[in-house]
């Protein structure tokens, strides 16, 4: 499962990392705890229905700060969650084990057994979506820090007193570069008297329903404002990139999530940033994209399951240390 602050997908994944079944992302409003642990379990049951397959296990790759060895979602600020027990709810409807994961941290071990990581001992994986999630690899170890919530690079201070996150801090990388923020400023923009002319607001039908995509859309059909809204977040992200690889000095930074994937532009745009702006030592990084794709979060949080499924077998450097026996 791949579930994110505004969507759910599930698929079915074989131990050689490729997607046999998918549902397509469904999109969900948050409309409560209870209410998504339900729409999970129903696209699981759907699946198993149409495919009649048997269920071994389930990986759920989460945007939030998790307890794998407990199952529970400690925190997830876009989805306004605190303190919930998602492997044992899911595990009692669905009859089989769950395991969670911080969905960055998926996405960075679907590229590192499978992906643009495979070979790589040293790089930084950063994911851009709705909300903006990172995980990387040092020494050859897949980092989780001393809470399991290591990565959390979107909540760092990107502009000072700047504007509100969803978490309690302000000026996150997050809150300028995260889609959540973009279709925000967005939704400010259209209300102006220039904005009221955009055919930002006219592609989305009402300000509520303007959303990044909405953005990226407008940009490319040529509208002014939304150039001006790409090129503040072209300007934003380069200043993230270039923090983000002199503090890392990785080898490889991987690039993934909706944002990248709506604004391809972006990685020459980043790649320049760092050969000018970098210090000599960490310039020479490799800017890649990920190469799963979509998929990348969905294929992390199989492979996952399936390594603590199967602890005795194949384990190497790129599984986790946890061993979450008693997650349901």
């Amino acid at each position: 499962m791949d579930l994110g602050a505004t969507k759910v997908v599930s698929g079915w994944v074989d131990p050689d990392g490729t997607v046999t079944g998918h549902s397509g992302a469904r999109i969900h409003r948050n409309e409560g705890y209870s209410e998504l642990v339900a729409e999970i379990v129903r696209c699981v049951r759907s699946s198993l229905s149409a495919g009649n397959r048997t269920l071994s296990a389930v990986g759920v790759g989460i945007a939030a700060q998790v307890d794998s060895l407990r199952g529970r979602v400690l925190y997830a600020p876009n989805l306004r969650w605190k303190s919930r027990p998602l492997a044992s709810d899911l595990s009692r409807q669905l009859h089989a084990p769950v395991y969670l994961i911080n969905d960055a941290r998926a996405a960075t071990l679907g590229e590192w057994r499978f992906g643009a990581g495979q070979g790589a001992d040293n790089w930084l994986c950063l994911m851009v979506g709705t909300g903006v999630g990172s995980s990387a690899v040092v020494g050859g170890a897949l980092l989780e820090g001393a809470s399991n919530a290591f990565g959390e690079v979107g909540h760092m201070t990107l502009v000072s007193g700047g504007e509100p996150c969803h978490c309690p801090h302000r000026g996150c990388i997050e809150a300028y570069i995260g889609g959540w923020a973009i279709g925000e400023r967005a939704r400010r923009a259209v209300k102006t008297p220039s904005g009221r002319r955009s055919l930002i607001g006219r592609l989305a039908g009402t300000p509520e329903h303007i959303t990044a995509r909405t953005v990226f859309e407008a940009y490319r059909k040529g509208d002014r404002l939304a150039r001006r809204l790409v090129e503040a977040i072209e300007q934003y992200f380069a200043d993230a990139v270039v923090g983000l690889v002199n503090s890392y000095n990785p080898s490889q930074l991987v690039l993934g999530g909706g944002i990248v994937e709506g604004l391809p532009h972006l990685v020459p745009i980043l790649r320049r940033a760092i050969r000018e702006q970098c210090q000599p030592s960490a310039s020479k990084v490799r800017v890649l994209r990920a190469r799963l794709g979509p998929d990348t979060v969905l294929i992390g949080a199989g492979t996952y399951a399936w390594d603590r499924l199967r602890p005795t077998r194949g384990r190497n450097r790129t599984t986790f240390l946890e061993q979450p026996s008693d997650a349901h």
